[in-house]
């Protein structure tokens, strides 16, 4: 098992959590990370664009003028796609860009991801994360006594609103349950702060 150093808020040490091997410890699979960060992108995707064809674009009843004299290419519809404020060809339309990716690797990504932060030495566990109320300032603190990366990423195992709203303004920080945990987001952020209690979490659901 991989040992890594607990910390509280202040910086200070406070011993240290043994992490499963089979979930921090295994070889990093780069293409299932980079099957399941792909899915996660193209399932965010909208799909709502839409141009219109030369089917939809309004006019384009009558001829532009006569087929022959003019010395111009003949033609016959004003909205033809070759006319300013014609239609478009192969005009895109609304669509789903969803697609599902099988179970397994959607957790031998899960896994790769957390083992490249460990072996990269991204990872930091702290002992508790609790706050009395929201404050910005704290959390900018207690990132600083941790020595996060400026991209941070911090799990919990519970729904804190005041750690929530704590670090909602700011840049490159973001907070998340272990329910919500996502393999894009691990690999988004630099540092990956995960509590001591939802690294139990995490290893309750993914052994």
């Amino acid at each position: 098992m991989a040992k890594v150093t607990m910390l509280k808020i202040d910086g200070s040490e406070a011993g240290s959590i043994d992490l499963k091997d089979e979930i921090f410890g295994i070889e990093v699979n780069e293409y299932a990370v980079h099957a399941v960060v792909k899915n996660y992108l193209a399932n965010r995707r909208q799909g709502t664009q839409a141009v219109k064809t030369r089917s939809e674009v309004r006019g384009g009843g009558r001829k532009p003028y006569r087929q022959k004299g003019t010395g111009r290419a003949r033609q016959g519809s004003s909205v033809s796609p070759n006319f300013v404020g014609g239609g478009v060809v192969f005009a895109p339309k609304p669509r789903s860009y969803r697609y599902s990716i099988p179970k397994k690797v959607r957790r031998l990504a899960m896994k790769s991801a957390l083992s490249s932060k460990v072996e990269s030495k991204d990872i930091i566990v702290l002992e508790s994360l609790t706050m009395e109320q929201p404050k910005t300032k704290e959390m900018i603190k207690i990132l600083e006594n941790i020595k996060a990366a400026k991209k941070a990423l911090i799990v919990t195992d519970i729904k804190d609103e005041n750690v929530i709203k704590s670090t909602s303004n700011i840049p490159g920080v973001k907070t998340t349950m272990v329910g919500e945990l996502n393999v894009y987001d691990i690999v988004n952020h630099t540092s990956l702060i995960v509590t001591k209690d939802a690294v139990s979490r995490i290893e309750e659901v993914y052994s």
